[in-house]
């Protein structure tokens, strides 16, 4: 499980800030004041470092180019609420401890943290100064959002999964993506050299943060402003083809993005809008984090509320239904809740996506560094959304402890209703 989590989740957003600690600075006062001390600015150069992320992430677009994902001007969708205290009791994590769900929350950097059982809101808490209306950076869980744009296409016959990639986009030919299927490159099956070293300074995860403003090089002949120009760069493996194991590569995600542009004539910004956001009756505009020739970063650029990522759970979570509408065909739904192999011997697997638990409930979930959570849990008819801010890219407290409390909190909420 370990290898998975530390190549699927350290993403390339962590850059060479995942061991950098600032020094001595409280996240109180962060940007206060006309103009904020030295010391307490948050900037393009420190928002990825702890304590300034706490405030970056809720605030992204005071930072980075963005674009509007619009709700629309419909009526919001409301959540009805229904809380069950799940704090008063102690949970037992990993090395068989036990730790209260306060301490929890605070340890593991968190900012907000929606449960939602049957599509009621049963427990809701805020941190770090966000509220209900915060639009919180979301990381890799964007990447299910890209993926379950895919298999809606895919549902509508719009994109084969067994044809290459180059028949789609004959830009990659010379790339490492030419002659992968379509459904290998939505696994992330396939074969891609590509380094992702944060202590190498030649690693390509620098070129490749470069495309969207997160990093610099000396090299300039790696300094491509596009990611159209960027994806072409990429290589394959010498010993390795193309479905052979999982690798965690996030370009494969851009490739998707491409694609789906490409079918549909439109930005990825524009089909979440049109196809999920407005449909669902959202509480508010999400927003994209833009690289440097103005192209979402489907890898990571979503930002949004805790209760609109627990919307879109909850939509998964009834097949694809909401607001009295289907927003994602049954098939496609029931396709990505389907249960993880049992016999699997890690505790994660990945397909279109999305990752699998391999937990009592066979539960699934988007997720993102630093704490980033849509949970899904289909036994107990659970959604839950952590939103965080925590100093490491990834760790025990959020990718091990944080499934394991949710795991007791499902069969606490199945238990109180017999």
């Amino acid at each position: 499980m370990k290898t998975i989590m530390v190549s699927g989740l350290i993403a390339v957003f962590s850059l060479n800030c995942i061991l950098s600690y600032a020094e001595e600075i409280s996240a109180d006062g962060l940007m206060q004041g006309f103009p904020p001390k030295d010391a307490l600015q948050v900037n393009r150069t420190n928002f990825m470092l702890p304590p300034y992320n706490q405030w970056a992430f809720q605030n992204i677009r005071e930072l980075q180019p963005t674009r509007e994902v619009y709700r629309g001007d419909h009526r919001v969708t409301e959540l009805e609420e229904m809380p069950i205290e799940l704090g008063d009791r102690n949970y037992r994590v990993s090395n068989n401890r036990e730790i209260d769900l306060d301490t929890w929350l605070e340890d593991s950097g968190t900012d907000a943290f929606l449960v939602l059982h049957r599509g009621h809101v049963v427990f809701e808490r805020y941190y770090n100064g966000q509220d209900i209306h915060t639009q919180h950076q979301m990381f890799s869980v964007t990447k299910s959002f890209i993926g379950t744009l895919v298999l809606m296409l895919i549902e509508e016959q719009a994109i084969d999964p067994t044809r290459t990639i180059l028949s789609y986009l004959p830009e990659l030919k010379n790339s490492a993506f030419a002659d992968a299927t379509v459904e290998q490159v939505l696994d992330m099956t396939t074969s891609i050299s590509f380094n992702e070293d944060y202590t190498d300074a030649d690693a390509d995860i620098w070129a490749y943060g470069y495309v969207f403003g997160l990093s610099d090089i000396s090299d300039a002949s790696r300094k491509k402003t596009s990611i159209y120009d960027y994806l072409p760069t990429l290589k394959k493996m010498d010993k390795r083809s193309h479905g052979d194991a999982f690798s965690y590569v996030t370009p494969n995600t851009d490739v998707l993005a491409w694609l789906l542009s490409r079918v549909t004539n439109e930005s990825i910004s524009k089909l979440i809008e049109k196809r999920i956001w407005r449909p669902m009756g959202m509480q508010r505009d999400a927003y994209f984090w833009l690289g440097r020739a103005g192209t979402e970063m489907a890898g990571g650029g979503l930002n949004m509320t805790a209760r609109d990522a627990g919307r879109f759970g909850q939509m998964i979570l009834q097949g694809g239904k909401y607001n009295g509408k289907q927003i994602v065909p049954p098939n496609v739904a029931s396709h990505i809740l389907q249960p993880v192999n049992s016999k699997n011997s890690s505790d994660f697997a990945y397909h279109d996506h999305w990752w699998m638990l391999n937990t009592k409930h066979q539960a699934v979930s988007a997720i993102g560094i630093h704490g980033q959570f849509i949970y899904i849990d289909p036994v107990a008819e659970m959604v839950v959304v952590k939103q965080s801010s925590h100093p490491e890219a990834e760790g025990l407290l959020n990718e091990i402890d944080g499934p394991l409390i949710w795991q007791a909190m499902a069969e606490r909420l199945i238990a109180s209703e017999q």
